[in-house]
């Protein structure tokens, strides 16, 4: 149940970095087909909103109404903060001069 909800808001946050890093404003050029690749295709199998849905519907279905939002709300919840970290985080990339990494001093 939880582990669909971890791949979800990795997946979420994987995303967000990697269009903002790739996007017109971003340090890596990536073409059309490259950010489709990740995007749609490697962050789209990743996650798993099939499977989110379906233990959604199973708790729903066992009565247990009061799991199901909480697990419902987090996951949503969570995959969205992580979305707004990793656009947080491939936005100071962003604006790191060319060339230039990220030093942990």
């Amino acid at each position: 149940l939880w582990s669909t909800a971890f791949v979800n808001v990795v997946g979420s946050w994987v995303i967000m970095a990697f269009a903002t890093l790739t996007g017109p404003d971003g340090r890596m050029m990536v073409g059309p087909a490259g950010r489709n690749f990740v995007m749609a295709g490697f962050c789209g199998g990743l996650t798993t909103f099939s499977a989110m849905s379906l233990d959604t519907f199973i708790l729903l279905f066992e009565g247990d109404l009061q799991l199901a939002a909480t697990y419902l709300i987090s996951a949503v919840g969570l995959s969205l903060v992580a979305a707004w970290l990793g656009y947080l985080m491939a936005s100071r990339l962003n604006r790191l001069p060319k060339g230039s990494q990220a030093t942990g001093s």
